[in-house]
């Protein structure tokens, strides 16, 4: 007696003519297996005979509806026999039953593509080989099934060319207000973006975890003479402490700096009490925090003064960062080399540093240090007391006005886009 084992193994060692009698055999003593269903249902299909796979493959959907690769093999066979709409309604049912159902996903972004949804298309081509990619699937031609690989390279090219329409066109108004010859470096950094062309780290130390702009003097930690504000923020220390010991007498308008445990356990050690990283917001991904800045103008206004790092929805990060006694934050990367982040140390006991490309840097309680995050940094509180550090984003100041505008236009876009592959 055939078993549904037997047939997978079958499959699974690519014997597929074999494993589509045994589904025959399977049929014939059990008409509602749904292994042998799809198994003899795709074999109908490859070899032609729609209507009855079409018969196979929608039985399987009834025995199984919570099945997503019957769902895949019903759409396939949908489209073959030319019902677009059935095939689209199917490919959305093995996705929405297994979101990271890339195989899948490939095959509805090209059915979405001849229907002439090329948005759609692109976003579910992007999630597909973002998902197949992550588990090292579709690298190259070594990680693609032969028969996938015409598909996964016009995947491959539609992402590219995509994004690179997108972001030309949001760079156009650039180039009128500017000039061509302001988008150079941007162009390059669009360039190796898009996998064009291979980033250049002037010091291998530095590693953006999202986005390169080249030609940005590196360095772990800036020259003070580079900010011409340092002087006016640090005589405000006093006031801005004084605020800040305001705020600390209540949990009022703190948050967690990782939203959840599992992050949180992922990034943060304790030495003998558990870990805690929370702050007071001024801004959070660039939303301005109304009741904290107006609880402490005097930190507001000389933010305010400052050269923050604005983009919608992306930036600044601006807060009262607390690390309670024994915290340590681990090592980890910043997104890109354009923005910078400058600490205001205000309670800072002994045994307090923070380390960035390996070096060393003990904060001096009212004395500003601004640092590149592309590079490794991690950052440690072994005292009894808490620490206190104002932390706030900051764009390179070797970048010109039209490239701060330029990159803040492809962050968002580049957000964008990431909110349409989630949702697609």
């Amino acid at each position: 007696m055939t078993t549904a084992n037997e047939i997978r193994q079958l499959v699974r060692e690519g014997r597929l003519a074999e494993a589509a009698l045994a589904g025959e055999r399977m049929l014939e003593q059990s008409p509602d297996d749904l292994e042998a269903l799809n198994v003899v249902g795709v074999a109908e299909l490859h070899s032609g005979r729609l209507d009855r796979a079409l018969d196979l493959l929608e039985r399987a959907a009834r025995v199984g509806p919570q099945d997503a690769m019957t769902q895949l093999h019903l759409a396939r066979a949908q489209e073959a026999s030319g019902n677009m709409a059935a095939a689209l309604t199917a490919y959305e049912g093995a996705v929405r039953l297994k979101p990271d159902f890339y195989q899948a996903r490939l095959h509805r972004a090209a059915a979405l593509e001849r229907t002439g949804d090329a948005r759609r298309a692109l976003a579910n081509f992007a999630r597909a080989l973002k998902d197949a990619q992550n588990e090292g699937r579709w690298v190259n031609a070594a990680t693609t099934p032969q028969r996938l690989r015409p598909l996964v390279g016009h995947a491959v090219r539609t992402v590219r060319s995509g994004r690179r329409n997108l972001f030309a066109g949001l760079l156009e108004p650039l180039v009128k207000r500017y000039g061509r010859e302001s988008m150079t470096r941007v162009e390059r950094c669009l360039r190796i973006q898009l996998l064009e062309e291979q980033p250049v780290y002037p010091d291998p130390r530095q590693q953006p975890s999202f986005l390169f702009f080249p030609d940005l003097p590196a360095q772990a930690y800036l020259d003070r003479k580079l900010f011409p504000w340092i002087a006016a923020l640090e005589a405000q220390t006093g006031a801005i402490r004084e605020e800040l010991h305001h705020l600390l007498r209540s949990e009022q308008g703190r948050e967690r700096v990782f939203t959840s445990e599992e992050v949180e356990n992922q990034n943060l050690r304790g030495l003998t009490e558990p870990p805690s990283w929370n702050g007071y917001y001024f801004y959070r991904h660039g939303e301005r925090r109304a009741d904290n800045c107006s609880s402490c103008p005097q930190a507001a206004s000389a933010l305010d003064a400052l050269p923050l790092a604005r983009v919608p929805e992306h930036a600044p990060e601006v807060l009262f960062s607390v690390f309670t006694p024994g915290t340590h934050l681990l090592p980890h990367r910043g997104v890109t080399n354009t923005r910078l982040v400058g600490h205001l140390p205000l309670i800072v006991p002994e045994n307090c540093a923070l380390s960035v490309g390996g070096e060393l840097h003990e904060w001096q309680a009212g004395r500003v240090v601004v640092f590149d995050d592309t590079y490794e940094h991690e950052a440690w509180n072994r005292s009894s007391t808490t620490r206190v550090v104002l932390i706030f984003d900051l764009w390179h100041p070797a970048l010109s006005e039209a490239e701060r505008a330029a990159v803040s236009e492809l962050v968002v876009a580049s957000g964008g886009f990431r909110v349409e592959m989630e949702q697609a």
